[in-house]
């Protein structure tokens, strides 16, 4: 078996879930805490660099609010994400602080990386901070999001940070050991996966459940965090963080867990910027001629093509392609509003001066300002 591929890793981020932080739920584990960061301390001498995204703050705002079930209504959850997020980041500042290493607050919403300035902000700010060898401490915004801005878990928000800083590799922490063939708790037979490949679609049925009580991502979040890492070139391995001393043993070498590798190409960082679109303003379907020429030709996407509009969008937003299928191939910047797109679906591009009266351009989606998912 090779060595993990965290020992070749330079830059990395490292995901703690809210189970592991809060102990279950029963309040910030001070003791767990404190072995992370002396392993990410040990990380910064080897001359790693370390994101850290971390869960918790509504865990912990559940426990000093005394809530002990997770409520459903977004203003509580904001409420408890504000006074838990306190707690969380003096918790980490002071561990870090033992190890003569300074930190950095950042609390990130989805609208922060669908806009292209703040997308390209971020990205420098957490540059800076490494170079810096500040230790980073993300969080998702808890506290301001809503329903159409969240990431929905930060195991999410971990690839996504991932993509955002072009890191070599992601490692989620979490209360299972990895990925199994199936459900270990149920079935006496699933076995470990130590290495698979990111984006394998069959890994999405083995990793199939909900998430705790406390936290809001279960195994299946994992894979697919996995999948949209790799496609800046990030690896992702998902292990136990109550294993002793485990961030240290990956940087050595030692397999642990599931490492999941990545085969793909990084992608540019504008399209990489349009892949990570996790909302979109509109939906363009395609028939099984255009959908080839996008995903197996790398062709631009003419109005000829598309069957079906859907949505309201501006010239410039960006907007989902789906299959014949209805599954999600791409994500690009329309060249056309919707009301414009559905004048000239099924036309060829000859045809578009004379539904419109004039054209802006030949395609509807530019290949350049395509990205594939």
């Amino acid at each position: 078996m090779t060595a993990s591929i965290i020992a070749s890793s330079k830059r990395l981020v490292v995901k703690v879930g809210s189970s592991l932080v809060t102990d279950d739920g029963r309040g910030l584990d001070h003791e767990r805490l404190a072995l992370w960061s002396a392993q990410i301390a040990r990380l910064v001498e080897l001359g790693k660099e370390v994101v850290l995204v971390s869960s918790g703050a509504i865990a912990e705002g559940m426990q000093r609010l005394g809530w002990s079930k997770r409520p459903h209504a977004m203003h509580e959850l904001q409420a408890a994400a504000a006074v838990g997020q306190m707690g969380l980041i003096e918790a980490y500042e002071r561990s870090f602080r033992g190890h003569q290493l300074r930190t950095a607050q950042i609390l990130l919403t989805h609208a922060d990386l669908a806009d292209r300035e703040r997308y390209l902000n971020a990205r420098s700010t957490l540059r800076t901070l490494l170079e810096l060898k500040v230790i980073p401490i993300i969080n998702e915004n808890d506290t301001v999001v809503t329903e159409e801005i969240k990431f929905g878990d930060n195991d999410t928000l971990g690839a996504l940070v991932a993509n955002l800083i072009e890191a070599d590799a992601l490692i989620i922490l979490t209360d299972q050991s990895g990925l199994y063939t199936a459900d270990p708790r149920k079935d006496p037979n699933a076995k470990l996966l130590a290495e698979v490949t990111a984006g394998d679609a069959a890994l999405e049925a083995m990793a199939g459940g909900a998430g705790s009580s406390i936290g809001r991502g279960g195994m299946l979040t994992k894979v697919l965090a996995a999948k949209r890492a790799a496609r800046s070139g990030a690896h992702t391995v998902i292990a136990s963080g109550r294993e002793a001393d485990v961030l240290i043993r990956l940087a050595q070498g030692e397999r642990i867990g599931t490492q999941f590798t990545a085969i793909n190409e990084p992608i540019a960082a504008r399209r990489q910027w349009l892949a990570d679109h996790l909302q979109v303003r509109g939906k363009l379907k395609l028939d099984a001629g255009a959908a080839r020429a996008l995903t197996e030709q790398g062709k631009s996407l003419l109005p000829i093509g598309v069957t079906e509009v859907i949505g309201d969008f501006q010239r410039g937003e960006v907007v989902a392609c789906l299959g014949p299928d209805g599954r999600d191939l791409a994500r690009g910047l329309v060249n056309y509003s919707a009301d414009e797109a559905r004048k000239i679906q099924r036309k060829a591009t000859s045809e578009i001066e004379a539904a419109l009266g004039y054209i802006d351009e030949p395609e509807l989606i530019h290949r350049d300002n395509l990205a594939l998912l």
